[in-house]
């Protein structure tokens, strides 16, 4: 039996409800809607029979519900997205048997209001981005929403969000060659995952759960060093803000608040980072992930293969994590 913890779909009445307004979904957008997987359930499912016995727990993809629309507007699109998708866990509960809540930050009471809804149709749990909407997420209004989840001891899964409108280079308007998406997506959640650790979120809640995609961006794992000892001096480099209480206002070293984060699998078939993934979050904070429609199932399926993993950690990370972390029975 396979999860896979972190795919995507685009349900058409949330289609249908994009169309009434003028949101700007830009690239993102336009490439969503180039892709037939993701409203096509027959191509979809054509995938998934290939993998064997394999789930999908489901969410939306990019653009964030916050960069194309606002207010009433943007909750309306998140109230959408989560009665669509719950009534495909209830027509597919063999192909999906659950789904991660659509939200609109920009209205926090809303959000959790809106989290619970959706967790009584059947989400386990909730999907936000890096940033929304440029702002990040450790600013003090985001966190009666963290509060929220970490009662309902579901998870977060946090999505990166970054468009080619974010220059590589202050001279130049737009990122070139994709840049934004490549690199910048991975920037973007180790970004996020400091900022939340930094802010203190995991001493307010210890034990919330907070899935990062592609194993942490890829980046904390292979930077431990940087972020670890190198971070231990946080201060030293800058003149003109005052950061000398920020770690000695955790309860613990700042490194291990990291390892209490989830990682998926999501990597594009990749194996190097995979096996430091592994090493840095451990056995039983891995979930396996493909990122499905966006990157193919076997790949991934492969790369996990060729690790020469023990059985037991395979069971971790291809079901067992995924169980424990959503609190539900799915082989």
């Amino acid at each position: 039996m396979i999860v896979d913890i972190y795919t995507h779909i685009f349900p058409g009445r949330f289609f249908q409800e994009l169309e009434k307004g003028p949101p700007k979904l830009g690239n993102m957008g336009k490439r969503m809607r180039g892709i037939p997987k993701l409203f096509d359930l027959d191509l979809r499912f054509k995938d998934m029979d290939a993998a064997g016995d394999y789930k999908q727990i489901i969410s939306l993809p990019n653009p964030p519900i916050e960069d194309v629309a606002e207010g009433e507007a943007a909750s309306q699109l998140a109230r959408v997205a989560n009665d669509a998708m719950a009534e495909l866990c209830q027509k597919h509960p063999d192909r999906f048997p659950a789904f991660a809540a659509a939200v609109n930050m920009h209205d926090v009471d809303f959000s959790i209001r809106e989290a619970e809804r959706a967790i009584k149709m059947g989400a386990r749990g909730v999907q936000t981005y890096t940033n929304i909407a440029g702002h990040p997420l450790d600013e003090p209004r985001f966190r009666p929403f963290f509060a929220a989840m970490a009662v309902h001891d579901l998870p977060i899964w946090i999505h990166p969000a970054r468009t080619s409108d974010m220059s590589d280079y202050k001279a130049e308007p737009k990122s070139r060659f994709e840049m934004w998406w490549c690199f910048g997506w991975p920037y973007e959640t180790t970004i996020a995952m400091c900022r939340l650790v930094f802010d203190g979120l995991f001493d307010r809640h210890p034990g919330i759960k907070i899935v990062t995609h592609h194993l942490g961006g890829g980046m904390i794992p292979f930077f431990d060093g940087r972020i670890g000892p190198g971070m231990a001096v946080l201060g030293q480099r800058t003149i003109d803000e005052d950061y000398s209480k920020v770690l000695s206002s955790l309860k613990r070293p700042h490194l291990e608040y990291f390892k209490e984060f989830y990682g998926d699998t999501a990597m594009f078939g990749g194996t190097n980072g995979l096996q430091c993934g592994l090493d840095f979050f451990g056995a039983d904070k891995v979930v396996f992930a493909t990122d499905h429609p966006l990157a193919m199932i076997p790949v991934h399926v492969a790369a996990i293969d060729g690790m020469g993993l023990d059985s037991a950690v395979r069971q971790k990370l291809m079901l067992g994590n995924a169980e424990r972390l959503l609190k539900m029975k799915l082989g």
